[in-house]
């Protein structure tokens, strides 16, 4: 009976927006990957790109360095520019809002969910400021003042666009790492990342290829990117462009690159500490693919913890599971940075 009450619900959170999801064509987006302008075969050349990507992730996920002098910061608000070019000029200019806690010792860089708007997450950073803890919120690629004026929702993080979606994750990845290189040359000895939903994809992401990560929070955890757009209440209205072109398996290679699942041979090397949280009734990161996530992290060893929470991918963000799931955060990140 809970489970069919709290499936109504995130139908119901879910249906608020509908008009505004718009089905954009299928689109290989090869443009959008290095070689992919001289592909003959874009299926065959997204396939040989997911393998390199995956073999040299290390190469894909890590930013060049930047001059220190191309950090622009105000005491309020951190930018500097992207790693990676898009044809978007307003994306390519990273921003991330500074919350400081006084000391710089300990700081979170925080990343929002998938549409997320400016406000997101800033109570949470606020409350880690009350507990000694400084706080970096990122604006993902896209999104608040990255986003391109002829969007209203930021379609071009997640969409039917193959070579698009690759390129903003791995944005994401290492927009995350330069801020790790700029807090740590602000003289903070500890630095951790904390995401929610493709917030807490791209920072695993990050938190797997960057040692000097201390710890992580990932709030709503999943395997298979592919899997998850292909299946996702959230992301049906982009199913209905991919399903006319691909099938669900071919889904999953198209973007295997930026899947936690398939970078699992970093795991070995992983022993930071982790917190992983999930949600019960969760219709976007579905339970059974976020029990791959998990037998990844246990068959490698990674230390972590696990919380479920009896809600769902929506309702996480109300009340009173919003709160708990804030408890968790914050009483994770005191505890390993005693």
């Amino acid at each position: 009976m809970l489970r069919k009450y709290m499936h109504s619900l995130e139908h119901k959170f879910y249906a608020r927006d509908i008009d505004a999801r718009q089905i954009r064509p299928f689109e290989w987006g090869i443009e959008f990957l290095s070689g992919g302008s001289e592909a003959e075969d874009p299926h065959q050349f997204i396939r040989e790109f997911n393998t390199r990507s995956i073999e040299d992730s290390e190469g894909f996920f890590t930013p060049p360095p930047l001059d220190p002098g191309e950090y622009d910061f105000n005491g309020f608000w951190l930018k500097f520019p992207s790693s990676i070019a898009t044809p978007y000029e307003k994306n390519n200019t990273v921003q991330a809002r500074f919350f400081p806690a006084g000391a710089n010792d300990r700081v979170v860089i925080v990343s929002p969910q998938w549409n997320a708007d400016d406000q997101s997450h800033v109570a949470l950073c606020r409350t880690l400021n009350r507990f000694g803890i400084s706080a970096v919120r990122m604006s993902l690629p896209y999104h608040d003042d990255r986003m391109p004026e002829e969007l209203t929702r930021a379609d071009y993080m997640i969409s039917a666009n193959i070579g698009r979606t690759i390129q903003s994750v791995r944005q994401s990845v290492q927009d995350i790492r330069r801020a790790a290189d700029w807090l740590y040359s602000q003289g903070f000895s500890k630095v951790g990342v904390m995401g929610s939903s493709i917030g807490s994809c791209v920072s695993w992401l990050a938190f797997i290829h960057d040692d000097r990560l201390d710890a992580g929070v990932f709030n709503m955890v999943s395997s298979w990117f592919g899997d998850v757009v292909w299946r996702a209440l959230t992301t049906s209205h982009i199913r209905k462009a991919l399903e006319g072109e691909l099938t669900a398996e071919e889904v999953r290679g198209v973007w295997r690159a930026i899947s936690p699942s398939a970078l699992s041979h970093r795991l070995p090397t992983v022993r930071r500490p982790a917190l992983l949280i999930s949600a019960t009734y969760d219709l976007t990161f579905l339970p059974d693919l976020t029990r791959i996530f998990f037998e990844d992290c246990d068959r490698h060893g990674v230390p972590h913890d696990k919380i479920l929470l009896p809600c769902g991918h929506y309702t996480i963000g109300k009340g009173p599971f919003k709160y708990m799931d804030a408890w968790h955060i914050i009483n994770f990140f005191r505890r390993v940075w005693r």
